[in-house]
């Protein structure tokens, strides 16, 4: 299925969100090329899977295609990932009725938790909770496609003391 991606990426000041959270998904997810196009695999809960082509277009637009796929399979596919595999743990979170997804991190990356919320036009305003930190949108070190390709494990205590404190460990 096409749809258009417009989103924006915010650090996590705090646990706040927690008590609005409502369901969670269990994420594994690894990119299989590492051009100015993604292709990504996922597996949600270890019971479904997707496989997911991304085109930037302009601004914070991109053109996506997604398409369910046997966890079997999948499961392969991860075998063949173009760096590492990224996990984490998504919430969704009702404000101010938007959705956001606050993803809390685990393997290399655990101690970092970020917040996305979709958006219909790059021109849409939400609402930003009080437990947003600093918005990384468009930040290369916090897209999981980079966090993917790196080739060592990141010290977060560093991108801490470079992010002014916002992130917390």
């Amino acid at each position: 299925m096409k749809a258009t991606e417009i989103e924006r990426k915010f650090l996590v000041r705090n646990d706040g969100w927690r008590r609005c959270a409502g369901i969670s998904q269990v994420l594994q997810q690894a990119y299989l090329s590492r051009d100015e196009n993604a292709v990504r695999v996922r597996v949600i809960d270890g019971r479904s899977a997707c496989l997911t082509i991304k085109f930037r277009t302009s601004g914070l637009a991109k053109d996506e295609f997604e398409y369910e796929i046997p966890v079997e399979e999948a499961r392969e596919l991860l075998l063949h990932a173009s760096g590492r595999v990224i996990e984490k743990t998504r919430y969704r979170i009702l404000h101010d009725g938007r959705n956001w997804d606050v993803d809390v991190f685990a393997g290399a990356y655990e101690g970092l938790t970020l917040a996305e919320i979709e958006m219909a036009s790059e021109d849409d305003l939400p609402t930003l909770p009080q437990w947003l930190g600093r918005e990384v949108t468009g930040n290369k070190r916090y897209s999981n496609r980079a966090m993917a390709a790196a080739s060592h494990k990141p010290s977060l205590h560093v991108w801490a003391a470079e992010d002014g404190g916002a992130l917390r460990l």
